[in-house]
């Protein structure tokens, strides 16, 4: 079965999920990474994938119009710019800075009720208040999965408010920190997997 809906993989790496994602049935996938290396080589290897397309580009700055894509997908990107962290009860200014202008882009890149789904190992205890933003203008929604070793899927919707939970989650935030500077910082991301298609688009 073959879908219609657009999507938007952000610092693809050299994950496999692209192609596993096309396999089931998602030919229109754009694929950017901030490795040239990284997409020279992934546009190689699927070159047969019609409709699949990779570019190099930093995900702070994407070239794409105003509500391109139904669906944008990151897998482990925000957890590789997080890397240098010291603690994930403290996201450093630069850090900070960078998902924020990360974020803003794939919110200006989704269409009306088009969703984000990011794919990471941070619990929601750390991860969603970095989402929960009224600026953003989406919900958000958190799947777990595994035992012992368990991983999590955020799925945000534009155009949907923040529940009360998230709206108290942004509202201490804003309580207990100050605006971050406006430093730049750069990374990038890798992996695969298959249970992106337990959720339902």
């Amino acid at each position: 079965m073959q879908h219609i809906l657009s999507n938007l993989i952000i610092g693809c790496g050299n994950s496999s999920m692209s192609g596993d994602m096309y396999s089931a049935g998602y030919h229109s996938i754009t694929n950017i990474d901030y490795s040239s290396v990284c997409v020279s080589t992934m546009s190689a290897r699927y070159s047969g994938c019609l409709g699949m397309t990779w570019h190099q580009m930093d995900v702070r700055q994407l070239s794409f119009p105003d509500a391109s894509f139904d669906v944008v997908v990151e897998k482990a990107t925000l957890d590789a710019i997080m890397v240098g962290e010291k603690t994930p009860w403290e996201v450093s200014p630069q850090a900070a800075v960078f998902i924020h202008q990360a974020l803003t882009e794939v919110r200006r890149c989704l269409k009306p009720g088009g969703r984000f789904v990011s794919i990471t190992f941070a619990s929601p205890l750390f991860r969603k208040r970095l989402y929960a933003r009224t600026e953003y203008n989406w919900s958000i929604k958190k799947y777990g999965y595994g035992e012992g070793f368990e991983y999590f899927v955020y799925v945000m919707t534009k155009g949907e408010e923040l529940s009360p939970e998230d709206a108290a989650l942004e509202k201490k935030r804003l309580e207990d920190t100050k605006s971050p500077p406006t430093t730049i910082v750069t990374m990038q991301t890798e992996d695969e997997e298959d249970f992106l298609f337990n959720i339902d688009f």
